[in-house]
């Protein structure tokens, strides 16, 4: 069985409350994928309203409001037909172009935790919608992470602002960057037509990635909006994998949005759209509803006592083989199997791990902070294996766990020191890579109370001796190695986790095979497993250390 370091209830782990586990992104929607991509992420995890706007906005919020003129565009953000937010938006003339301005708020409680974000987009355009600058920001209430970025020709300048400081970086783009704060318009000037079909490639400043989008314009319809009909085009958008519907009138303006994730943006009057208020009895849980739970449902008392996991994922597309590879998992077909890496001997070095000691945008493993905290966390810690353990707990006890709408940026994390898998994660990897341990991003799905829970992690390169071995570990869970339930779907940033998106709601699993180790408390088949949408926290043996889910109170 696997053996466990003592815990401390002094912890700030064992006072703090849940954590979410990963939050999709989808990118996908056609206008405003660009600004809510992070809030929407998050909401894949769980949302519910219990406050009106007037009630929770800021001063400062109300103000910034009052500004949007009476021809400003006012939209309300619907999950399954429950309102949980708004967005405000309109098109300024300026001498040689346009500003294109949008912000709003959405609301949610994760968990039980409520939370929520504001978000702003402004766009510099001339005259033909083509970008020229942006800037885009998320303010989770714990200080505002601004992207920004001026456009020269095919150039990107860069800008990545947030308390702890700023970075810069240019990029040279295959093509001009567009965004999808702009796109209608730009369609709208070249004349929307039924039966049309347009290829872009759109910049998000989320994943500083730009990608490919596909957009048919299909028939004219009317559509209610703002309590009256508005004729427009229905768009349909491919993006990442996820097909969007969006109504676009004539002169560019979007009356409404629908996301295959369930949620709907719609044109409304202002008094609409800033009315946030539903009844207390209404909850809507989406960390629940994208839970993959297996047909057979086996039950699993201790992960950590798995020590080999087979199962088949059905309808998981073209998965990356350099993601599902390696690492204590193989793949073949649709056969997944995981095993336990405790005490897995390592094999002959890798020759590519000095790209994972690079920092990058949002994991700052260069910035000063990050150095000191790395150097403090492991100045009595030798030898590889004991460093990366060591980074695990240290980062488990550091951070509150609870559940964020924010950039993941690795110095905010150690700024701020709240956060869910994202931010654990985040800050593993930046630390382990400034302290010279090549680490990586991994994301997938992570079995608990009955189901597989989409999350992400950290994979970690330990070499001793001339052998190396890349273990995944879990500073979100306290695990090192990380169980044998951790199913990884992709590795990397941002852009890379949006392969999830279009498996959310698709993903069918079955149960192979479970090994657990000897002597440990055996998985009970045949009697009904704990169901996946119940706030049910499964039983640890005495010997296992509590988790982020551990000290939630399901009562």
């Amino acid at each position: 069985m696997r053996r466990v370091a003592a815990y401390n209830p002094d912890d700030a782990a064992a006072r703090a409350g849940p954590v979410t586990l990963i939050r999709p992104l989808p990118a996908a929607w056609a206008r405003i994928g660009t600004l809510l991509v992070l809030a929407a992420w998050a909401l894949t995890m769980g949302v519910l309203v219990n406050r009106s706007y007037i009630q929770a906005a800021p001063v400062s919020l109300a103000a910034d409001l009052a500004r949007y003129g009476g021809d400003a565009q006012w939209r309300g953000v619907y999950y399954r037909g429950d309102k949980i937010g708004f967005m405000v938006g309109e098109t300024v003339p300026t001498a040689d172009g346009f500003e294109l301005r949008e912000e709003g708020q959405l609301q949610m409680a994760l968990l039980g935790a409520t939370s929520a974000a504001r978000l702003r987009t402004l766009v510099q355009v001339d005259r033909e919608f083509s970008v020229r600058s942006f800037a885009f920001t998320l303010d989770p209430g714990t200080g505002a992470v601004e992207v920004s970025g001026r456009v020269d020709g095919r150039r990107l300048d860069l800008t990545i602002a947030t308390p702890s400081g700023r970075r810069t970086e240019s990029r040279e783009m295959p093509e001009a960057p567009s965004l999808a704060l702009n796109l209608p318009r730009r369609l709208a000037a070249a004349g929307l037509a039924a039966g049309t079909r347009h290829e872009v490639t759109l910049f998000d400043p989320a994943t500083l990635r730009n990608a490919p989008m596909t957009i048919e314009v299909e028939a004219r319809e009317v559509v209610r909006a703002a309590g009256r009909p508005v004729p427009a085009f229905r768009l349909r958008s491919s993006f990442s994998g996820i097909t969007s519907l969006s109504w676009v009138t004539d002169t560019g303006e979007v009356v409404k949005e629908e996301s295959p994730l369930g949620l709907v943006v719609v044109r409304e009057t202002r008094d609409q759209a800033l009315n946030l208020g539903v009844p207390p009895s209404i909850r809507a849980d989406m960390l629940e509803a994208a839970a993959v739970v297996p047909r057979n449902a086996p039950r699993i008392d201790d992960p950590g006592a798995v020590q080999r996991l087979r199962l088949r994922l059905e309808n998981a597309g073209s998965l990356s083989a350099d993601d599902v590879q390696g690492a204590g998992q193989t793949v073949d077909g649709d056969v997944f199997e995981i095993r336990d890496l405790q005490t897995q001997p390592g094999g002959p070095p890798d020759p590519d791990v000095a790209r994972y000691l690079a920092p990058e945008a949002f994991i700052e493993s260069d910035a000063p902070e990050i150095l000191e905290e790395a150097r403090q966390a492991l100045a009595k810690v030798t030898g590889p294996r004991a460093r990366a353990e060591h980074l695990v707990r240290h980062v488990n006890a550091m951070l509150e766990k609870k559940p964020t709408v924010s950039l993941p940026s690795a110095s905010e994390v150690l700024r701020t020191r709240v956060g869910d898998c994202n931010e654990h994660t985040a800050l593993y990897v930046a630390l382990a890579r400034a302290s010279g341990l090549p680490a990586r991003i991994a994301v997938g799905l992570v079995y608990l109370r009955g189901g597989f829970y989409y999350h992400a992690w950290p994979e970690v390169y330990v070499e001793e001796r001339g052998r190396g071995l890349w273990l995944p570990v879990d500073p979100t869970l306290n695990q090192f190695p990380a169980d044998a339930t951790h199913v990884r779907l992709a590795r990397g940033g941002l852009d890379r986790q949006a392969v999830v998106l279009p498996l959310i709601g698709r993903l069918q699993m079955t149960v192979l095979d479970v090994q657990l180790a000897p002597g440990s408390t055996p998985i009970l088949v045949g009697r009904p497993a704990p169901s996946a949408t119940a706030p049910f926290v499964p039983p640890r043996p005495p010997e296992t250390r509590k988790d982020c889910w551990s000290s939630w109170d399901a009562t």
